[in-house]
Order: structure tokens, then C-alpha cells, then sequence
């Protein structure tokens, strides 16, 4: 698999892509972490999502990169049951915050994933408390379900028609 590039750029014209965790990024992408202040929301490393994406073999880890340089982590996975693809586990470093990376990743695999002839619709979830990630999906077009998993809100984007 190569990168995944759709030209989405961040605020600082850097193009955002995702990139296949590989032997050369591994590290990098392990090490990614958020501010102090999200670690109620998301992993403290993104070590923890790489080992999520090993050991369970539902989710895809993918890099994501702003110029080449690994600067968080995300990942998706697909659940044939409800033709419904979900998007988790992601982490921008908290270095690189505030540049629009999060919303360029969130772009560009909604984007790839909707090139999947399988994909209807594209979930995710987040914490209730987690007003930054609640605001950048509904401007982004999720609408929340009602629905709760693991005492996250699950919200979706509808695909095609």
C-alpha cells in the first residue's frame, strides 16, 4: 500500500497523508503522544493503538504525515455486518497541534475510504467531554447517532446516495 494522498494540505501548506506503518516509521508513529490534558480522551502513546492493530486484526494503523515527517497516528476498520467503516484511534502530536492536521487525517481517509465499494457509511466515537473532537467531526459532517460505545458517543457520516 503507498501513501494515501488527496493534496489536503494543513494550515501551514504542508499536504497531509497516511502513510502504512512500516519498519522505517514504527518508532515514530509509537511514539506520538497528545497533550497532557487529552490523555482522558485518547491513549497516552500511540504505541498502544499500534498494539490494538496487531493483536486484535480489526483495525489498520496508518501513519500521518505532514511533509514527510510522522506527526500522529490513526486507524480504520470495517465491519461487514452493518457495511459500516470506523475510523479510531487518533493521535496528533501534540507538537503539531492546532495546524489542522487532525481535520487534513480525518479528510483524507473519509475520502479514501469512500472509494471502497463496500463503504455506506463511516462512524466514529469519542468522549462525551471531548468538545474539540465533537466540533471538528459535526463541522467535518458526522452527525451523532444517540448511540454510545464504551461510554463514547458514536456519530456517522452517510456515503454515496
Amino acid at each position: 500500500m503507498d501513501c494515501i494522498d488527496y493534496g489536503i494540505d494543513d494550515r501551514h501548506g504542508r499536504t497531509v497523508t497516511l502513510c502504512p506503518v512500516t519498519d522505517d516509521n514504527w518508532r515514530a508513529v509509537a511514539d506520538v503522544a497528545p497533550r497532557d490534558d487529552q490523555r482522558a480522551f485518547v491513549a497516552a502513546l500511540g504505541a498502544r493503538y499500534l498494539l490494538l492493530s496487531m493483536r486484535e486484526e480489526v483495525w489498520h494503523s496508518l501513519a500521518i504525515c505532514a511533509a514527510d515527517r510522522v506527526v500522529g497516528h490513526v486507524m480504520w476498520a470495517f465491519d461487514p455486518s452493518e457495511t459500516t467503516h470506523w475510523l479510531g484511534g487518533m493521535i496528533v502530536d501534540a507538537d503539531h497541534q492546532g495546524h489542522g492536521i487532525g481535520r487534513a487525517a480525518v479528510r483524507t481517509l473519509v475520502r479514501w475510504l469512500a472509494t471502497h465499494a463496500d463503504c455506506r457509511e463511516i462512524r466514529l466515537s469519542y468522549h462525551p467531554a471531548n468538545t474539540s473532537a465533537a466540533r471538528l467531526y459535526e463541522t467535518l459532517g458526522f452527525t451523532p447517532t444517540g448511540q454510545q460505545e464504551e461510554g463514547e458517543l458514536i456519530a456517522a457520516l452517510p456515503i454515496g446516495d
